[in-house]
């Protein structure tokens, strides 16, 4: 059953049109900068010449004098925000996950993160859902590629409303923050009341002596919920949602998998790196358990829309319950 303590949105269950809100994550930092920077005047953001597309148009038109259009310049960019940082400013910097930190990681790396500054870099249409862009496009690397470098938080929001929340908690973290984000329309999960802490996962689901831990994150989230429904009279499950990466929550985690037969990691991102990876480091540790993992194995996407490149490439709801019943047998 869902957990009460989450206070998630009370129609997620519910179909798409006519029930349950749908919002892409990138709407999330729209609202949620523009609430930082309300709050902070040192909050600045910076753009790849692409406003628009993730929504770091909405602070342009309100802060105008505190927004930068770097161009299509993403090691540059980079590179400024880190001295903006250094200099006391908290600047936020958006392109396409592909570009950065695809394109720009070694000046992430040299500028930022080895300096410990306080930037954050804001990767848009993460994921095989961006769909007709293609395999260029559909970044799904980026989790590794952060999670990797020292001093980086890393946070993958369920919904547009958790990615507000991130957001808004971002401009106050002090260190160097990598925060990923979706372009298409995904169910709003979570609430104002919602509980939301950088670095606390959140049991959103649990059945009376799970047999199967579902940990997941970013909007695939949401199918990790509807396969534990589904499942609900047949095999009793705990889906946690871990929107931080790193660093993470191991307490939440280890508690979660306690009495389990097996652990079912689900994410749009490679399964090499990435949540499942954290997971399997954390378990190898300090509780091994065996372990199946809900992502891209080891290819590049392609063409066509989010919905047929998610059932394509074996994450979708049908697949996470295959998975977990394979532990029941």
């Amino acid at each position: 059953m869902l957990n009460p303590d989450a206070k998630l949105a009370t129609n997620i269950f519910d179909p798409p049109v006519g029930g349950v809100d749908l919002a892409p994550t990138r709407d999330g930092f729209g609202k949620g900068v523009l609430e930082a920077g309300k709050a902070d005047e040192r909050v600045v953001v910076l753009s790849a010449d692409l406003t628009e597309s993730t929504r770091a148009e909405w602070f342009q038109k309100e802060f105008p004098h505190r927004f930068i259009e770097m161009g299509v310049a993403e090691q540059n960019m980079a590179t400024v925000a880190a001295g903006m940082a250094n200099y006391g400013k908290i600047p936020f910097f958006t392109s396409y996950a592909a570009f950065s930190p695809g394109r720009n990681w070694e000046q992430i790396r040299t500028t930022i993160a080895l300096n410990n500054v306080h930037a954050i870099v804001c990767g848009m249409h993460a994921g095989v859902s961006v769909g007709p862009d293609g395999a260029t496009h559909q970044m799904l690397e980026d989790i590794a590629l952060m999670r990797a470098m020292p001093n980086m938080i890393v946070i993958s929001p369920c919904d547009a409303e958790e990615a507000r929340k991130a957001t808004v908690a971002a401009a106050t973290q002090g260190s160097p923050v990598y925060m990923r984000f979706g372009r298409e329309k995904t169910p709003v999960m979570t609430s104002a009341e919602t509980p939301f802490e950088i670095g606390r996962a959140n049991v959103l689901w649990k059945g009376q002596a799970p047999k199967v831990a579902i940990i997941a994150t970013g909007p695939f989230v949401h199918n990790a919920l509807l396969a534990a429904k589904q499942l609900e009279s047949e095999i009793s499950t705990i889906v946690v949602n871990v929107h931080t990466i790193k660093p993470l929550d191991e307490t939440t985690i280890l508690d979660a998998v306690q009495g389990v037969l097996g652990v079912v990691t689900v994410e749009e991102h490679q399964v090499h790196g990435g949540l499942g990876g954290a997971i399997a480091e954390l378990l190898a540790q300090k509780n091994p358990l065996p372990m199946s993992f809900i992502g891209m194995q080891d290819q590049f996407g392609q063409s066509g829309t989010p919905t047929e490149l998610i059932e394509h490439y074996g994450m979708g709801v049908s697949s996470i319950v295959a998975v977990v019943r394979s532990y029941a047998r």
